[in-house]
C-alpha cells in the first residue's frame, strides 16, 4: 500500500470545497480559516482514511496516518505555544466527526482529549481555575469512555446524580470544585471497572483510540439508519472525516459561554440573528438540556461587546456561504471563535421565504433561489399537518396515501358520511375496507379518509388526492367490520361516532383529535413558483373532475386540466340511479332514454369546468372504469333481498290474520293493531321491491368480471355501447359550443382510453366526427376540439405510429401503464410483496410512485419517438400520479414531452420539479 498518501490536511491547507474527501465540518474549518476566521488551529483526517480503516479486518488505521497526525500536532503546538502532554502548559484538543452530508448528532465527538492528572494540574495552575479543570477533566472522562471505550452513559450519570445529592446541587454549575474532583475519582473507578484496565493516560494513545471511535461511529446504528432514512447513498457521502480541533473553553467563567445559532430564522425565515447560548458552558451542555439556553438577544444584555462582534460573524459568514448557515461559536474570557459552520436546516416555509429574499439581497440568482428548495418539501406549505407540539402515541400504521392531517367522528359507509357531514355539518373521517366509485358523496362529505385495503394509487388515494384530502390506505392492522360499524386495532377498537385522527402524510392513525396546523401558501411561494414558471419548459396541468377542484388548481397555478374523469361526474348522489339505469337497461331504447336524461347533466358539467378553466385547455376521458363499479355490491344485495323476502313472509302472515278476525272474537283494541299493521307493511310494495332487487342481483352477476381492471373498460364499453360514448362526446362539444356563444374561450380536448388497435381510435373518430356536424350546423360554425388518446396499455406504445395517424396528442396514463408493464395489482402489490422488493433491492422504488424509466420509460420514449414520427406536432403529456413527482417529473422533461398533469395540490411541487429539471438539464456556460 502506498504509504506517502496524504490523509491529514492542516486548517489552512485543505480544500473548502472538496467536502467528499474533507467532510462537510472539515471543509468548512478550512475555508474558514482561509477567509481569515477566528477559528482555533486544527487539522482534517480525511474520509479516505475512515474508508480504509473500515475496509482493513482487523480495523488498523492506514499505514503513515499517525505520523501524518504525529506532524500536525507539533505544527498545533507552534500555533499555539502549549504542548500535548506537556504537564506545564498542556494542549487539548477535541475529537470531532464530519461526513459530506450533514448528520447531526448521530456520529461521535470527545471534547479535552489530553488530559491526565499530571495535565491536568497543568490546567489548574495555568488558569488558576481548580473548579474548570476539574469540570473539564470530568467531561473527557465520561465522553472517552462512552464514545471510545463502550461504557454506558447511565454508569456515569448515576455516580454524578449522587454527587449533586449529597452536594445539594440542583445543575452541575453548582457544584464546588471539591464535588467534582470527587466527581472525576469517581469517573474513573466507573472506567476500570467497566473495562477491566485503568483508564488511558498518554495523550497519544487517547487521540489514536479517538480516532478510531470516531471512525467506527460511521457504521453505528445510529448513523445508518439516519443515511437509510433520509436516503444519504453512498455516492452523496462515504465515510466521515475526524477534525482535531484545539480546544476553546466557554466554561472558563461568567466571561464565557458558548452557543449555536442561524444566520436567519430556521422556522420563518425572518432575516435576524437565531439561537441560544449558555454562559460558563461547554456547547454539549447547550444541545443536550442539561441546563436551559439562553435567546441570543439577551447576550446584547450580557456581552454587548461579543453580540455586535456575533452579527459581523453573521453576515461573514452569509455573504461568503451565500447560504442561511448553522453555526457553533465560543467565547472563551471575552474572545469570540466559530468552530463550526454548515447550511441551515430549515422548514420549507423558511426556506421559500429565504430564497426570495436572498435572490432580492444579490446573495443568489433566481436559478439558485429555485435550486436550494426541494419541490417535494412544499407539502409542507400546502397540506395541514398536525401541530408538532402535541405528543401521541398512533394506534396504527398504513400507507401515507395523501397528505395532511384531519380529526372527525369514525363513519363506516358514504352514506352515513354524507348525512353527518353534509346534512348535519359535523366533521367525519370516512373508514372503509376500500372504497369503490359509489362511495365519492361520502369522499365530497369527508374530513379524510381511511382505508385498511388498498395502496397509494388505489382508488381512495387518487381520489382523496385530486380532492386535496388527507388519506391513509391500506392499513392492515386495523380491522374494519361495516356491518358492526367498528374497527379493531390489536386490543383496542373504536366505533362510529368515536373521534379518531389520521396524518396522510406519515400514515399514521390516532385516537382522539389532535389540532393541526393550517398550511402556508405565502407570498414569496407565489412570487418563487413565477420564477420556477419563467425556467421551465414542462407545463402543468391538474387532474380535476368538479368546478371546485378546478378553482383549487388555479389557486394552485394549473394551465389547463389534463384529466377530468367523467365516471366521477356520474357518482353525484341524484344521478346515479339514472346511471344504474343506464346500466341494467334491456334494450337500447331503455338505455338511450336513461342516457337523454344524463346529457343535459353532463353537458352543464363541461361547461361548467370550461366557464373556471378559460383560457386554457381542458381534456376530458371518456367513461373508463367497468360499468359495474357503478353497481350494488352482489353481497349487499343478497342481504338486503333476504330481509325483503322475511318482511314479505311477515306482511303475508298479517294479511292472513286480518282476514280471520271475522271469525275470532278479537278485542277491538287487537283489530285495530292488526289492520294497522297490514297497512305498514304493503305486501305489493314489498313485492314490487323483491323484484326490482332480483334484477339487479341478475345484472350484477352477468356484469360479473374475473380481471375487471383488463377487462370492459374504455373504448371498449364505447365500442359495445356506443350510446354512452356519443352521449358524453355531444355533451362536450354542446358545452363547448355554450361557451363560444357566450363569448367564453374553451379549448377541450376529448381523450378516448385504454386504445390498443387505431381501428378502436377510428371507431370513436367517426361518433366524433358526426356529432361535430351536427352541433356545427346547430350553433352555425365548427367547435375547435382536440382528439387523442390515453396510452396505458403496452400494445398502444408499440403502436403509437399507428395511432398518431388518428390522435392529435397523446396522454400517458402511468398508473395503468405501470400495472399493465409488470404484471402487478397495483393494490395487492402494495399491500404484499412491493415492501420486500424495495427493502432487499429487488426494486429501487415503488414503481406507482415513482416513475419507472428502464421499463414504462422506454415504452413512453418509444411512443414519443414513433408518434411524432408520423405527426411532427403531436402534444404529448402524463396523467398519472406519477405527473406530481419530482423525479417522473424529471424524466418526462428529457423524453420531450409538453405537460405533466397532477392532482391540484401537487400543482406547485410540479412546477417548481419541472423549473429543477429545465435548470439541471441545461447546458453549463462555455462547456
Amino acid at each position: 500500500m502506498d504509504t506517502t498518501t496524504q490523509y491529514v490536511f492542516a486548517f489552512e491547507d485543505g480544500d473548502g470545497k472538496d467536502k467528499k474527501l474533507l467532510g462537510g465540518k472539515g471543509a468548512n474549518l478550512c475555508e474558514m480559516t482561509q477567509i481569515g476566521l477566528n477559528v482555533p488551529p486544527g487539522f482534517v483526517i480525511s474520509t479516505a482514511a475512515c474508508l480504509e480503516y473500515l475496509d482493513e479486518p482487523k480495523r488498523a488505521l492506514p499505514p503513515g496516518l499517525i505520523e501524518q497526525v504525529h506532524e500536525q500536532m507539533r505544527a498545533l503546538e507552534q500555533k499555539t505555544g502549549k504542548g500535548f502532554g506537556d504537564p506545564d502548559n498542556p494542549l487539548l484538543v477535541s475529537v470531532r466527526s464530519g461526513s459530506a452530508m450533514s448528520m447531526p448528532g448521530m456520529m461521535d465527538t470527545i471534547l479535552n482529549l489530553g488530559l491526565n492528572s499530571a495535565t491536568l494540574q497543568g490546567v489548574i495552575r495555568a488558569t488558576d481555575d481548580p473548579r474548570f479543570g476539574y469540570d473539564a477533566y470530568r467531561r473527557f472522562i465520561q465522553l472517552f469512555g462512552k464514545v471510545a471505550l463502550g461504557v454506558p452513559d447511565e454508569a456515569f450519570d448515576k455516580e454524578f446524580a449522587a454527587i449533586k445529592e449529597a452536594a445539594h446541587a440542583k445543575q452541575d454549575v453548582d457544584l464546588s470544585a471539591t464535588d467534582l474532583r470527587e466527581t472525576c475519582e469517581r469517573f474513573l473507578k466507573v472506567v476500570e471497572d467497566a473495562t477491566g484496565h485503568p483508564f488511558p493516560t498518554d495523550p497519544y494513545q487517547q487521540l489514536e483510540i479517538a480516532i478510531k471511535a470516531v471512525f467506527n461511529s460511521w457504521s453505528g446504528k445510529r448513523a445508518v439508519d439516519y443515511r437509510k432514512q433520509f436516503h444519504i447513498t453512498p455516492d452523496m457521502a462515504n465515510g466521515t472525516a475526524v477534525n482535531v480541533v484545539t480546544m476553546v473553553f466557554g466554561n472558563r467563567g461568567d466571561d464565557s459561554a458558548t452557543g449555536v445559532a442561524f444566520t436567519r430564522n430556521p422556522a420563518t425565515g425572518e432575516n435576524k440573528l437565531y439561537g441560544e447560548y449558555l454562559v460558563n458552558a461547554q456547547g454539549e451542555d447547550v444541545v443536550a438540556g442539561i441546563r436551559t439556553p439562553k435567546p441570543l438577544d439577551r447576550l446584547k444584555v450580557e456581552m454587548p461587546d461579543l453580540a455586535d462582534q456575533l452579527d459581523e460573524l453573521r453576515d461573514k459568514l452569509e455573504s461568503h456561504y451565500r447560504e442561511v448557515q448553522d453555526f457553533e461559536f465560543t467565547i472563551e474570557q471575552g474572545q469570540l471563535y466559530c468552530l463550526q459552520t454548515r447550511n441551515g436546516k430549515m422548514n420549507t416555509v423558511a426556506m421559500v421565504r429565504t430564497s426570495v429574499e436572498m435572490e432580492r439581497e444579490g446573495l443568489i440568482t433566481k436559478e439558485q433561489a429555485l435550486l436550494r428548495i426541494a419541490p417535494e418539501s412544499l407539502e409542507q406549505m400546502l397540506f395541514p399537518r398536525l401541530d408538532p407540539n402535541v405528543k401521541a402515541e398512533a394506534v396504527a400504521q398504513g400507507l401515507p396515501a395523501s397528505p395532511g392531517a384531519a380529526s372527525g367522528i369514525a363513519v363506516f359507509d358514504a352514506d352515513r358520511a354524507e348525512h353527518l357531514g353534509k346534512g348535519q355539518g359535523l366533521k367525519v373521517i370516512l373508514v372503509r375496507e376500500e372504497t369503490k366509485p359509489e362511495d365519492i358523496h361520502g369522499f365530497f362529505a369527508s374530513e379524510a379518509i381511511l382505508t385498511s385495503r388498498g395502496g397509494k394509487t388505489s382508488h381512495a388515494a387518487v381520489v382523496a388526492r385530486g380532492m386535496g384530502k388527507p388519506c391513509v390506505a391500506g392499513a392492515e392492522g386495523i380491522s374494519v367490520d361495516v356491518d358492526r360499524r367498528e374497527a379493531r386495532v390489536g386490543l383496542t377498537s373504536f366505533k362510529e361516532g368515536d373521534v379518531i385522527t389520521i396524518d396522510g402524510t406519515s400514515g399514521k392513525v390516532y385516537l382522539g383529535a389532535i389540532p393541526t396546523v393550517e398550511p402556508d401558501f405565502t407570498p414569496e411561494l407565489h412570487t418563487l413558483l413565477g420564477w420556477a414558471d419563467e425556467m421551465s419548459k414542462l407545463k402543468v396541468l391538474a387532474n380535476a373532475d368538479t368546478p371546485d377542484d378546478a378553482r383549487r388548481a388555479r389557486r394552485y397555478g394549473a394551465v389547463g386540466i389534463g384529466l377530468a374523469r367523467t365516471e366521477r361526474m356520474f357518482n353525484d348522489v341524484e344521478r346515479l340511479p339514472i346511471v344504474i339505469e343506464m346500466i341494467v337497461a334491456e334494450t337500447p331504447e331503455a338505455r338511450q332514454e336513461a342516457l337523454d336524461r344524463l346529457l343535459p347533466l353532463q353537458r352543464q358539467d363541461f361547461h361548467d369546468l370550461f366557464e373556471v378553466m378559460s383560457p386554457h385547455p381542458v381534456t376530458i376521458r371518456l367513461l373508463d372504469p367497468p360499468i359495474h363499479e357503478f353497481l350494488p355490491d352482489e353481497h349487499v344485495l343478497e342481504r338486503e333481498l333476504s330481509e325483503l323476502r322475511a318482511l314479505a313472509q311477515s306482511a303475508r302472515g298479517v294479511t292472513v290474520l286480518a282476514g280471520a278476525m271475522g271469525l275470532l272474537h278479537a278485542s277491538e283494541s287487537l283489530r285495530r293493531e292488526v289492520e294497522t299493521a297490514r297497512h305498514m307493511v304493503d305486501p305489493t310494495v314489498v313485492e314490487e321491491a323483491i323484484a326490482k332487487k332480483e334484477a339487479m342481483l341478475k345484472k350484477v352477476r352477468a356484469l360479473y368480471e374475473t380481471n375487471p381492471m383488463l377487462g370492459h373498460r374504455g373504448v371498449r364499453l364505447g365500442m359495445t355501447f356506443p350510446e354512452i360514448y356519443r352521449m358524453q362526446v355531444r355533451a362536450i362539444l354542446e358545452a363547448a359550443a355554450e361557451c363560444a356563444k357566450s363569448g367564453i374561450e374553451v379549448h377541450p380536448q376529448i381523450k378516448v382510453p385504454q386504445v390498443c388497435t387505431v381501428q378502436e381510435l377510428r371507431k370513436v373518430k367517426e361518433y366524433v366526427d358526426s356529432i361535430h356536424t351536427e352541433v356545427a350546423a346547430r350553433y352555425g360554425k365548427p367547435v375547435r376540439f382536440q382528439f387523442g388518446t390515453m396510452i396505458e396499455v403496452v400494445r398502444a406504445c408499440m403502436r403509437a405510429d399507428s395511432l398518431a395517424e388518428e390522435a392529435e396528442f397523446f396522454s400517458f396514463g402511468t398508473n395503468d401503464l405501470t400495472q399493465a408493464t409488470f404484471s402487478f395489482s397495483r393494490e395487492d402489490a402494495e399491500n404484499k410483496f412491493l415492501p420486500l422488493y424495495n427493502q432487499s433491492g429487488l426494486l429501487q422504488d415503488n414503481p406507482f410512485d415513482v416513475l419507472d424509466v428502464k421499463g414504462v420509460g422506454k415504452l413512453m420514449q418509444l411512443a414519443v419517438e414513433w408518434g411524432r414520427a408520423v405527426k411532427p406536432d403531436l402534444h404529448v403529456g402524463i396523467c398519472g400520479e406519477h405527473g406530481g413527482h419530482p423525479a417522473s417529473i424529471a424524466f418526462c422533461h428529457q423524453a420531450g414531452l409538453d405537460y405533466v398533469s397532477c392532482s391540484g395540490p401537487r400543482v406547485p411541487i410540479a412546477r417548481l420539479a419541472a423549473a429543477h429539471a429545465a435548470l439541471k438539464s441545461a447546458p453549463t456556460p462555455n462547456a
